[in-house]
């Protein structure tokens, strides 16, 4: 039972202040007005930042408990503060695309349209693409999926951060 509040505290700290974290990264990028097209090291800046959070955060709860962790402990750790992450952020869009930029899934579709001229795609190539990707155009929809890919990401790193790091009483023998 130790454990199990041991490892909700880490979760909510974690969880918490990444989204925070993430946050405050996507109103830097749009005050810089890079929201519509940001550069790739956006990406790279925003993973590394979800990746220490997971790691650390599985680092917290090895350490309060003695040392030991079995490898689902930290993938729940891992899954758990990017899930809550990713609620906070999806939230956050959810905020951004209704009421503080209600244009911004259509400038997206400019945007993207333009880099599919520039692709050499045809009007009707762009069109079929542009009904597709119609449906998903709702910020419930977008929120939904972006809580989803939260969890996939956080259980890819946390896995393999909990596969390095497990450590169990039998092992110490």
């Amino acid at each position: 039972m130790e454990n199990e509040v041991n490892s909700k505290s880490i979760i909510v700290n974690n969880g918490a202040t990444l989204g925070v974290i993430g946050i405050i990264i996507s109103v830097v990028i749009y005050a810089m007005g890079m929201h519509l097209d940001p550069h790739w090291s956006v990406s790279v800046v925003q993973s590394a930042v979800v990746i220490a959070f997971v790691i650390l955060g599985i680092k917290k709860f090895k350490a309060a408990n003695g040392g030991f962790m079995s490898w689902g402990q930290g993938v729940k750790i891992g899954v758990g503060i990017t899930v809550l992450a990713g609620l906070i952020g999806a939230i956050y869009n959810y905020v951004f695309i209704s009421f503080i930029e209600p244009d911004f899934l259509t400038q997206m579709m400019e945007v993207q349209n333009q880099k599919f001229l520039d692709q050499g795609l045809t009007e009707e190539q762009i069109e079929t693409a542009n009904a597709m990707s119609g449906s998903m155009q709702n910020p419930l929809i977008i929120s939904a999926f972006a809580i989803i890919g939260s969890a996939i990401f956080g259980f890819v790193i946390a896995a393999i951060a909990a596969a390095i790091m497990k450590k169990s009483e039998e092992e110490t023998y």
